[in-house]
């Protein structure tokens, strides 16, 4: 496969029965269908100015890219939502589901969906960073005063928890199988990126785990905290919680850059070492996928590589359709 000179960086995220890749123009995501077919939902690029700028700005580049990464992924995720659910209706339900909602992506939906996902990122981290707090002071307020082993104890019991809950979670078959398609991208970006030709034979000879997964950041999330947390003093539980909340951000921002850098020098022996949590907990986050199953993941690959090609042609953003998909209900 013929390859760039200057290769881009590809990410993707596993949706319900399928992948989604974005590449620098357009985000593709593919789906397996009830019936073995393949349909895509295809949406261009088309960041305003103002955020592409604040992509530049070190620390702060990190939070915007992770609500932008959200709010774009949910867009997928609820096309491969709707793509499973309209195969499990009865076709008098499907024509009775298309003609009350239509076909597209109304800006209701758009509003409604970006809304979504910003509140339950926010959500999930502020739980994720309160709750340890909480019960780390009821176990071991009155046992030691050392604050930052009281941190580390913070961190230990945040990592307790979240890998508790994403052993939990990867039990359910649909989850499994999430976990596997995820396995699919990582496999798939890889092959790429060692120069294989993209067939499933040759994709899942390489590894699951992949160092610029969203796992390793979560992973370096907890250890910075523990660190930067150190740095700051507090007299009671509610300081500490509102320290918490309050240098979220900055964890956030901070965890973003080292893990660009360790992604940067996962080449260099001993320094690669720096990224090994974060695959630690892929194992948990990603599973060994099926051959169909990467099929699906190369055919989303190929199909953003194909789009890319075509609008890095387009001369202006107003010649650009704000999406195209393959309808999920008709």
């Amino acid at each position: 496969m013929p390859q760039q000179s200057k290769p881009v960086s590809y990410g993707g995220q596993a949706v319900i029965e399928g992948v989604m890749f974005g590449g620098k123009h357009v985000n593709v995501t593919a789906v397996r269908r009830k019936d073995g077919e393949i349909t895509y939902l295809e949406v261009p690029k088309q960041d305003k100015t103002w955020v592409m700028k604040l992509r530049r700005i070190p620390l702060l580049r990190g939070i915007v890219s992770i609500i932008d990464s959200s709010v774009k992924g949910s867009k997928h995720l609820n096309y491969s939502a709707d793509a499973y659910a309209d195969d499990e209706l009865e076709p008098e339900e499907k024509a009775k589901q298309q003609e009350k909602q239509g076909t597209g992506w109304s800006l209701s939906m758009i509003i409604g969906v970006t809304a979504v996902a910003i509140l339950s990122f926010l959500f999930g981290k502020i739980v994720l960073t309160l709750l340890p707090v909480v019960i780390e002071d009821f176990l071991f307020k009155n046992v030691f005063d050392n604050q930052f082993l009281h941190n580390v104890l913070e961190g230990v019991i945040k990592l307790i928890l979240l890998l508790a809950y994403l052993w939990l979670i990867s039990q359910t078959p649909m989850i499994k199988r999430l976990f596997q398609y995820h396995g699919a991208e990582h496999k798939v970006i890889s092959a790429y990126e060692a120069g294989e030709e993209l067939t499933p034979e040759n994709v899942q000879k390489y590894s699951r785990l992949h160092y610029r997964c969203g796992s390793s950041f979560i992973m370096l999330t907890v250890i910075i905290g523990i660190f930067l947390y150190s740095v700051f003093t507090y007299d009671n539980l509610w300081e500490r919680m509102g320290q918490r909340l309050l240098l979220l951000p900055v964890v956030l921002g901070v965890s973003f850059e080292l893990l660009k850098i360790t992604n940067s020098l996962r080449d260099i022996p001993v320094l690669r070492y720096l990224g090994y949590p974060g695959l630690w907990l892929q194992l948990l986050t990603t599973k060994e996928p099926t051959n169909a199953q990467v099929e699906v993941s190369i055919a989303s690959f190929n199909r953003m590589l194909e789009l890319d090609a075509k609008l890095a042609n387009v001369s202006t953003a107003t010649e650009v359709p704000v999406a195209t998909l393959d309808p999920v209900k008709g």
